[in-house]
Formats: structure tokens, C-alpha cells, sequence
């Protein structure tokens, strides 16, 4: 399962996995769209429960363009993850530029209310050359 995964980091015991692909049935790249979908699994791996309460993320085009996105939760969700558990959901990225990047951070809070931020890893968004 973990080979599905092109990208991970770990944070004191909070393993983020990200696998991400492009879509052209959503691109419209005359228009000046791409779209990629990318699927996200966090993995409790420490001694305690833990629950994601906001996502900070860091979406860069290929401009240089910089798109900060902040919120509760992960797509309507705020999962609480118990030593061993892992929590699966996918969402999707546009951009104006065929080439991108994307990296942030959750913040969980412990089960005693501490704050934990743990990384979301880098990683590239990139469509297909296409022949002309």
C-alpha cells in the first residue's frame, strides 16, 4: 500500500502520505486550467489519540504564484485517530499553469488539548507534455 504513496513525512509519529495524479477529463488546458486530485492518508503511529482540527496549505504555481488556503478539518471532516488508525480522503487542486506545488501542515490537538502541527510533504503538480 505505502508504494501508492509517491510522497510522506512524518511528524512525532503522525505519518502524512500523499499520492497525487492529474486529470485531463478535468483540464482544459486552452482555457488555461489543469486539475489534479490527490489522495491523502494520515497514519496515527504514536501512543496517543489525536484529532485533526485545521489544514494550512501552500499552493504554488508555476508563476510563482502563491495561494494560501486555511480551514477547519479536511473536507468536512474532523477525524480523531486512536493509536493505529489512519484516516483516507481525496480532494483536488486547480491552477492556471500546467506545473505547481503544493505543502502545508494539519494542526491536531492531543487528547490532553496541546496543540501538535504536523507537515503535509511537499509535493509537485505536473501535467503530461502534450504533442502538438
Amino acid at each position: 500500500m505505502k508504494q501508492l504513496f509517491q510522497h510522506a513525512a512524518i511528524t512525532d509519529g503522525i505519518t502524512v502520505r500523499v499520492a497525487v495524479n492529474f486529470l485531463p477529463e478535468q483540464s482544459q488546458p486552452d482555457a488555461g486550467k489543469w486539475f489534479w486530485v490527490y489522495h491523502i492518508r494520515i497514519e496515527n503511529e504514536s501512543d496517543e489519540r489525536v484529532q485533526l482540527i485545521t489544514r494550512h496549505w501552500r499552493i504554488t504555481d508555476a508563476r510563482g504564484a502563491v495561494n494560501l488556503v486555511d480551514g477547519e478539518g479536511v473536507v468536512g471532516e474532523m477525524p480523531v485517530l486512536a493509536p493505529g488508525d489512519s484516516h483516507d480522503y481525496v480532494s483536488g487542486c486547480p491552477l492556471a499553469t500546467p506545473h505547481g506545488s503544493m505543502e502545508g501542515f494539519y494542526t491536531f490537538h492531543r487528547a490532553d488539548g496541546t496543540p501538535l502541527e504536523v507537515r503535509i510533504p511537499f509535493f509537485p503538480l505536473a501535467a503530461p507534455a502534450i504533442a502538438d
